[in-house]
């Protein structure tokens, strides 16, 4: 069952992935629409809990740790986006099962054998060759730094989420708690950007000799003409939020019953979801590289089913 939870999970990520491709083309704040997104995921969750009544354990307090390295892990992100190679940050993105894999056998003593160590290996390979950039070259590696930061966060969210499921930790109250420090996260971040900017405004208003103009005047809101507004990227926000815990919601029962590598791993898979989208709606046209890799990532998600 739990590889049925984990390719829901990877369904779910991918239709996310789809949304956070569709949004990034829009002039929005990034931060503003993170919080829309990790508030959804906290009163989604909250409310489903009034109904289902699972219980506050000592273990929900793991998803403090859950929601600040899912924080980390999109802020480094957006960061290496805006200063790097994209190609080079999403060659990251695709590495995080690698970590956890390993930090699953220091910690848990998790072990695969033989055939699921292969198809692991295939599935690795296969999402490396979709995310892998011909133009990579050494001295093309400007936020690198960022890239790591996002590989390593992003595997300590799925170690600290199998954590908590050894906690005995129930999904909803965790969900509950990661979301909600996530929200907090953005939250705080926007609205100091917000207030900085205003500040600076306000500043720069002040010095002017010019009183022609009134400082109100000068004052202008973060959006810029033709940008989205506060409110409806707050709202896109929320609703991409849906498919987000979605997610979550199939991923803490697979990591729950399955291991955390494959699970992991199968939930990176989201990646190809991304990438038909872009072959069939975008129209773009797909490199034979990315064609192997994609048969390579689904033959060895078929040969991990096999062996489950």
């Amino acid at each position: 069952m739990w590889f049925i939870y984990a390719a829901a999970a990877a369904t779910c990520f991918g239709l996310r992935g789809i949304l956070y491709q569709w949004t990034s083309q829009r002039p929005l704040d990034r931060n503003l629409l993170l919080f829309g997104v990790y508030l959804s995921g906290t009163l989604i969750a909250l409310g489903m809990n009034l109904f289902m009544g699972q219980p506050w354990t000592g273990g929900v307090l793991i998803g403090l740790l859950m929601g600040l390295f899912s924080f980390i892990a999109n802020a480094a992100m957006y960061k290496g986006y805006a200063v790097g190679k994209a190609s080079l940050i999403a060659l990251f993105t695709g590495l995080p099962p690698v970590v956890v894999v390993i930090v699953a056998y220091l910690l848990w003593g998790e072990t695969l054998n033989g055939w699921q160590l292969a198809s692991f290996a295939v599935v690795i390979l296969g999402l490396l060759l979709i995310k892998y950039s011909q133009d990579l070259k050494l001295g093309k590696l400007k936020g690198v730094q960022w890239g790591l930061l996002t590989l390593l966060f992003f595997a300590f969210t799925d170690l600290s989420s199998k954590q908590a499921t050894l906690a005995g930790a129930a999904t909803l109250p965790v969900l509950a708690v990661m979301y909600g420090t996530g929200a907090v996260l953005f939250g705080t971040v926007w609205a100091s950007g917000r207030l900085q900017a205003a500040g600076q405004v306000v500043h720069t208003a002040a010095a002017l000799d010019d009183q022609a103009a009134p400082a109100a005047a000068l004052l202008p809101t973060t959006e810029v003409a033709g940008s989205w507004s506060s409110g409806r990227t707050f709202a896109w926000g929320m609703f991409v939020g849906i498919s987000n815990i979605a997610g979550m919601l199939f991923m803490i029962p697979a990591l729950r019953e399955g291991v955390t590598g494959i699970v992991s791993a199968i939930a990176a898979m989201n990646v190809v979801f991304v990438l038909l989208y872009a072959r069939f709606y975008l129209k773009e046209l797909m490199a034979r590289r990315e064609v192997v890799g994609l048969a390579l990532a689904l033959g060895g998600i078929v040969l991990l089913r096999v062996l489950a």
